[in-house]
């Protein structure tokens, strides 16, 4: 009987060489005379262990990482087809891993199971059970239970999903648009490509879900360009949910209808801003649009449009199955449900952590991701993307939630948390939020547009010693001006990492730091 060994197929899974080590299981099992089904399944998100190779056997899937190509023999030779488990790269039962079973996976409960693109691998862990009871239910209903489950945008803005969808259900029936923001350009995040290349049926579903409430027959995934095999994968997913019925004409047989297609951004961060996504959509350049009116009442194609993220729109399927207060059972105050944190940076064990919001950014930093990868003491901590304030270590005590974070400047964002240790320089961080934000901006309003230059050339002057007291001032009104004067969250958010060097790490913004500086900026 053939054995079937899980390999991984997801981005980072193949950077790290899942291809070769698939084939060599393959050429290796052949020379053995020995009978082995490999699947391809997406990453369990255990990064610092890809590419994770798995066994099925009596007892479950047990895991081997990280697996480089070169280690295939020695693993076949210690019988890894056999069962066998007396191989340093043994890492005993998968459900077992710490780092794994000490999560509470309700989003990413299908990650690294299956087969990505096997809709009977996705129905058999209650896959469309969320549509189907959807489809059981009036239009209405369905945005109650959203409210229900206080589920809040995961793309940073923590709008209340339910509210948007109730605005877009009660405008006057005719067209209207659900649009998923895949556009995930903040630093250390990679949820999203997650789910879309390890479980695209949960968005499908979660898209197809939102469409019946609010009454749009038509969806739109805008993905990053620079996410080639989300692309491949989704269209193909897509595809096989139209031929199952599960998307088109006629969903399950009930008479409604709901069609999604994949449109590819243009490689602008601004375009994450759901307006200006619109724009791009619409085919024009990507610049923010003012407020009101809302894209809910007038928004692709000036037609009333729901704008989710990936990860809002892929906590749904959950919802409608499990119900909304079994979801909102999770979390803390009204941070409801759980967070898909992603570690990243300096870190030792990098990767997704998905929790209910509460737990502290030491607990994520140190009992999951081990500290830092260089071994040095952690200085800094950003989280919520390249706009986020960097964390003093007086804060990493504190609970992740919305609230709690907002009280002491720090944001959530998409989940990002990268880690810096004792090496960076914080003032080149300072001036790396500036020059990100001159080179990103759609340019529309002059705070953003002005400010962000301004802000480089006044860091720089500060680090060369010029008038350094009266720059640091004009530094802190420029600052200020950014946050109140901006049209969107890209200026308005641009000095919070700035203001947090100046408030956390002032000497790393002086003239003798400037001279010294030998740190690394990511």
């Amino acid at each position: 009987m053939a054995v079937t060994v899980y390999v991984p197929r997801d981005t980072t899974a193949l950077a790290l060489g899942a291809d070769r080590v698939a084939t060599r299981l393959e050429r290796g099992a052949r020379t053995r005379d020995m009978e082995i089904n490999i699947v391809r399944n997406g990453s369990r998100g255990l990064f610092y262990l890809e590419p994770l190779v798995e066994i099925d056997t009596i007892d479950g899937r047990v895991a081997y990482g990280p697996v480089t190509p070169g280690d295939v023999e020695s693993l076949l030779d210690a019988g890894l087809l056999e069962g066998r488990q007396d191989h340093p790269l043994s890492l005993g039962l998968t459900e077992e891993i710490d780092y794994l079973k000490r999560q509470q996976r309700l989003t990413f409960s299908r990650i690294g199971i299956t087969d990505p693109l096997s809709i009977e691998d996705y129905t058999a862990l209650r896959g469309f059970k969320g549509l189907e009871k959807t489809l059981a239910l009036d239009s209405q209903a369905v945005v109650d239970e959203i409210k229900t489950s206080g589920l809040r945008g995961r793309g940073g803005a923590a709008f209340p999903t339910g509210i948007k969808w109730q605005t877009v259900h009660d405008q006057a029936p005719g067209q209207k648009y659900v649009v998923c923001n895949a556009d995930e350009g903040d630093s250390g995040t990679f949820a999203d490509r997650l789910v879309m290349e390890c479980d695209p049926y949960l968005l499908i579903e979660g898209m197809t879900i939102a469409g019946l409430a609010v009454g749009a027959e038509q969806g739109y995934i805008y993905l990053r360009s620079e996410y080639p095999l989300a692309h491949a994968v989704l269209d193909e997913a897509i595809e096989r949910a139209v031929n199952a019925g599960y998307l088109g004409d006629n969903i399950l047989n009930s008479g409604r209808a709901f069609h999604l297609e994949v449109r590819l951004g243009a490689g602008a961060y601004i375009c994450g801003e759901e307006t200006s996504l619109l724009e791009s959509l619409e085919g024009k350049r990507g610049l923010v649009r003012a407020k009101p009116p809302l894209p809910a009442i007038e928004g692709l194609f000036g037609r009333p449009t729901v704008v989710n993220n990936v990860l809002s729109l892929a906590a749904v399927p959950f919802i409608m199955d499990q119900g909304g207060q079994t979801y909102a059972d999770y979390g803390l105050g009204r941070s409801r449900g759980t967070l898909a944190i992603q570690l990243a940076g300096n870190v030792k064990r990098g990767g997704l952590v998905e929790l209910a919001f509460g737990t502290s950014l030491l607990e994520l930093m140190e009992d999951f991701g081990g500290g830092t990868l260089s071994g040095r003491p952690l200085k800094a901590v950003q989280v919520g993307g390249p706009l986020g304030a960097y964390l003093p270590q007086s804060q990493w005590d504190h609970p992740v939630d919305y609230e709690g974070f907002a009280a002491f400047g720090g944001v959530v964002g998409h989940g990002g948390v990268v880690m810096f240790d004792d090496s960076v320089d914080m003032g080149d961080q300072a001036r790396f939020a500036m020059e990100f934000c001159s080179v990103e901006s759609c340019g529309k309003c002059t705070p953003c547009r002005i400010g962000a230059v301004r802000g480089v050339e006044v860091i720089d002057r500060i680090r060369a010693g010029e008038s350094a007291d009266k720059n640091l001032v004009l530094l802190t009104e420029l600052c200020e001006t950014m946050v109140d004067g901006s049209l969107c969250a890209m200026g308005g958010m641009t000095p919070f990492p700035v203001q947090s060097v100046l408030q956390h790490f002032p000497d790393d913004l002086t003239p003798r730091q400037a001279a010294t500086a030998g740190g690394t900026t990511c």
